[in-house]
């Protein structure tokens, strides 16, 4: 059994999938908390600091949604993915979940294997290690990229890259949050907020341009919902 030093916290008011992820979760090497309702699931979060939240969207007293919120707002629990799970798969459910700050969604029925496949991905990635973001000078150094926001500057490789000013604010904003889905609604009015005669297809114009300049494997296209930076 391949051993993790990660940790599992598990929101939901279903006691069989509580049951059902312990298990194979448990198997797999992880340590795993659980709690019922979203109070409490905020309190052992803010106690414990796990590495993946795995949570649900219909729970009592505060749903997921609104516990992603709150979750969202601890510095502490910056690093922390947030999968929410749900029965319901309708766009606009999603898209709230990935808005509230999720990193994933996944529908039930649950797929242990592919749960687990997802988990092992996310976990062993390096970027999270190799993300250095300097608040005071603005900028975000990401293995051997750096994208200073006080000059407009991204160097890749020691080389300067040239990125006019919207296609740099756009990519400064997906940097800064890695693994993060910005939804196409968010980016515009974020980017393009005061140029009302600007579409939604201006989003993915600037994003393939970006791409030809940064290469193909950063930006990643969360379909139906948005774009995120992925290392």
């Amino acid at each position: 059994m391949e051993e993790y030093a990660k940790s599992i916290l598990i929101i939901d008011d279903d006691s069989d999938i509580h049951e059902f992820l312990t298990y194979n979760l448990v198997n797999a090497g992880y340590n795993v908390y659980s709690a019922k309702s979203g109070v409490e699931g905020i309190s052992i979060a803010n106690e414990k600091i796990p590495s993946v939240i795995l949570l649900d969207v219909m729970l009592p007293e505060k749903d997921g949604i609104l516990v992603c919120n709150e979750l969202r707002k601890e510095p502490k629990l910056n690093d922390t993915f947030i999968i929410f799970l749900s029965a319901r798969n309708e766009d606009y459910t999603q898209i709230a979940a990935y808005e509230a700050g999720g990193s994933d969604y996944i529908t039930k029925p649950i797929k242990p294997r592919v749960l687990l496949a997802k988990l092992k991905s996310i976990l062993k990635e390096p970027a999270l290690e190799k993300i250095e973001i300097k608040k005071n000078n603005e900028i975000i150094t990401i293995g051997n990229i750096k994208i200073d926001k006080e000059k407009y500057l991204v160097v890749i490789k020691n080389k300067e890259i040239i990125f006019p000013r919207k296609e740099f604010e756009l990519l400064y904003m997906l940097a800064s949050k890695p693994d993060k889905v910005f939804t196409r609604n968010e980016i515009f009015n974020k980017i393009w907020s005061n140029n009302s005669e600007s579409g939604y297809r201006t989003i993915d114009v600037h994003i393939r341009k970006i791409r030809e300049k940064l290469g193909e494997d950063y930006i990643k296209t969360q379909i139906g919902v948005g774009y995120k930076f992925q290392f």
